[in-house]
């Protein structure tokens, strides 16, 4: 538990600490509704959940929990990604195991945390419309980064994807509702990766 106003102005620091060597989950304690702006930086920065004093020891027990099972959650999902091969879209393939993305022409593309879970997270919905909601969710990472905007994670993707992130054809505004992956998606086995090249 963090609590935002114990006599000291940095928790922002010692949030950053936290999440720079450990994944231990994190609860933000505070004292009124007016920190909300400090609550939502420290979710972007890395913790799991806030609470607002005064509350009962009940919903106290029920938020750990909750935070509990989506960490286990996600251990489960990133054990099945191990045992998962990856993707190939348009000439391009990504390797779960070893978080690798090669071009088309078999270059390795080096990828963010947050980039990485943004083209995951694309990948396992192929040609279906995402919501902004649903991105920013899918991407929420330990990392202090503070332009954490999906916006802002789609144009440093497309920079990467895209022939021309200026008239992009993978990755497409959807209006009123948020981005596409608008090409299809061919999930693969881990023995389909066993020929990769480790050292380009």
């Amino acid at each position: 538990m963090l609590d935002l106003h114990l006599g000291q102005d940095n928790w922002l620091d010692l949030l950053r600490e936290i999440r720079s060597g450990s994944d231990v989950p994190v609860v933000i304690l505070t004292g009124c509704s007016r920190d909300e702006v400090d609550c939502v930086v420290g979710l972007e920065l890395g913790a799991d959940d806030y609470l607002t004093k005064p509350f009962g020891i009940r919903e106290l027990y029920a938020r750990f929990r909750a935070v509990l099972r989506r960490r286990e959650n996600g251990w489960s999902l990133r054990s099945r990604d191990g045992e998962r091969g990856g993707y190939r879209f348009g000439g391009w393939r990504l390797d779960r195991r070893s978080r690798r993305l090669l071009d088309p022409q078999e270059r390795p593309v080096t990828l963010s945390k947050g980039e990485y879970a943004l083209l995951q997270a694309f990948l396992d919905a192929p040609e279906r419309p995402l919501s902004r909601e649903y991105l920013l969710q899918a991407t929420r990472l330990h990392e202090d980064i503070f332009d954490r905007s999906i916006d802002v994670q789609v144009l440093r993707l497309r920079r990467k994807l895209e022939a021309d992130p200026k008239a992009p054809r993978v990755i497409k505004t959807e209006r009123g509702v948020g981005y596409v992956f608008a090409i299809p998606v061919e999930q693969t086995r881990w023995a389909d990766w066993r020929t990769i090249p480790q050292n380009r």
